[in-house]
């Protein structure tokens, strides 16, 4: 029996490892996939993870729940030695190992673009996973309980500051949601005002959400700035260290939260460590059919699919574009792979991929959106629906959409969750201090 072994579990590896269950014959192949993470994060839902609209585990689909005839592997495949049809793995616990197959699909995903900037590494928090989209909306419920016990001064105004750096669609979307449950957090406190907050959107370009034209991303600035929002075009940001912004506009401010969502990087495993072909932006070759290689040279039993993949085009409109990394290309890449796969198992033809858009959605915090397919732009509560009922139709499984459905009511009536559990990051410390008051270094006692 051949071994299918998918690298990584993200949207394009789920996929194709859900699909090929379906369809193998008994005995014709056996699929392993290897992650290190135990479940499949649906990105499209972090926004709304961060305003609390959606729970955590309901954007994450358990792989060991709905992949019940795959060999699950916990682990980083480190390296590929297609060569010699192995992989090595880096489990969470105990050395690396080696781990054999005969076809290999890579679906490793991209990973967050980091720029050398100061105080980053240090200050920021991503949004590219569950536990990071947790984080940010506990550190706002935190930093809300600190600013209200605060007098008026530096110290508040540092708390009550945000600042998003990288305007795309993760950015913007993260940044409407958040705003929005911050705006509606004032309301419980009377200690502070709306006046208080300050919302940043850093963006090195002239212009955010580049996926739509001109007017509609014009329209999503002024709609912000409506909101009470600051949003720096052609800035980029200089210096973070110690949460002190410094842009290349000259401006200067305090931010007790920053989000990093500039992009996606090529994966460091598929651009260093890997026989298979890449191109010069570290991508995955792959052909239209969605093998690795090019029509003149294929690379024989593997394939690629997803963020690491340079996928060719053919929808687009100029010859030798590839397919934008989002959700809708990788979930039907990966579809189309295990059909394609299991065709050459059998002696089949593939197919190439081919994908026109089905337009562009995104939110802006609770009850407004943007929508724009080619010249048609719908814009605020019709938008953000059709937003809300395209994820619920494509988030997979009817377990979880009936489970974000039931948040979505419940919500309705009694509102967004606004409690912080930021000490989950501390578990022991209530054990460990036993209830004693814990010193800071200025009320210790002096010798």
């Amino acid at each position: 029996m051949r071994t299918i072994l998918v690298v990584g579990g993200g949207y394009a590896g789920f996929y194709t490892a859900w699909k090929l269950e379906k369809k193998l014959r008994r005995g014709e192949a056996r699929v392993i996939v290897v992650d290190p993470r135990p479940y499949m994060t649906y990105q499209p839902f972090l926004p709304e993870v961060v305003a609390g609209s959606v729970e955590a585990r309901h954007a994450a689909v358990s792989l060991r729940r709905h992949l019940r005839k795959t060999r699950l592997v916990t682990g980083t495949v480190t390296r590929i030695d297609h060569a010699h049809r192995t992989v090595t793995v880096r489990p969470p616990v105990g050395p690396e190992f080696p781990l054999d197959y005969d076809i290999i699909v890579v679906t490793a995903g991209a990973v967050t673009r980091k720029l050398a900037v100061p105080g980053i590494p240090e200050s920021a928090i991503g949004m590219k996973h569950v536990e990071e989209a947790v984080a940010i909306r506990d550190r706002l419920l935190t930093a809300f309980d600190q600013a209200s016990t605060l007098s008026p001064g530096p110290e508040r105004q540092r708390l009550l500051t945000v600042t998003f750096v990288g305007g795309g669609f993760s950015g913007v979307e993260g940044f409407g949601e958040l705003l929005g449950l911050a705006t509606a957090l004032v309301k419980r406190y009377p200690e502070l005002s709306a006046d208080e907050l300050r919302f940043h959107l850093v963006e090195a370009r002239d212009r955010i959400l580049p996926e739509v034209t001109d007017k509609p991303g014009e329209w999503v600035v002024r709609s912000l700035e409506k909101r009470g929002a600051r949003v720096h075009l052609n800035a980029q940001l200089v210096d973070a260290t110690g949460g002190h912004i410094v842009l290349s506009t000259g401006e200067e401010f305090d931010s007790e939260l920053i989000v990093w969502t500039v992009g996606n990087g090529a994966n460091p495993m598929v651009h260093n460590h890997t026989d298979l072909p890449i191109d010069a932006r570290g991508m995955l070759v792959v052909r239209a059919d969605l093998r690795v290689g090019t029509d003149d040279a294929p690379v024989e039993d593997a394939w690629g699919a997803g963020d690491d993949a340079a996928v060719p085009d053919l929808a687009a409109a100029h010859h030798g574009a590839s397919t934008v990394p989002n959700a809708q290309h990788a979930v039907r890449q990966g579809k189309l792979l295990a059909k394609n796969l299991i065709a050459t198992l059998r002696g089949r033809r593939t197919k190439p991929y081919v994908h026109h858009s089905l337009g562009t959605v995104a939110t802006l915090g609770l009850g407004r959106g943007i929508f724009q397919y080619h010249r048609l732009v719908i814009k605020g509560f019709p938008a953000w629906v059709m937003h809300r009922g395209y994820h619920v139709l494509a988030v997979p499984t009817w377990e979880r959409k009936v489970r974000v459905l039931a948040v979505w009511a419940t919500a309705a009536f009694f509102g967004r969750d606004i409690v912080s559990l930021a000490s989950v990051q501390h578990p022991r410390d209530a054990f460990v201090t036993g209830g004693d008051l814990v010193l800071s270094a200025s009320d210790a006692p002096r010798s």
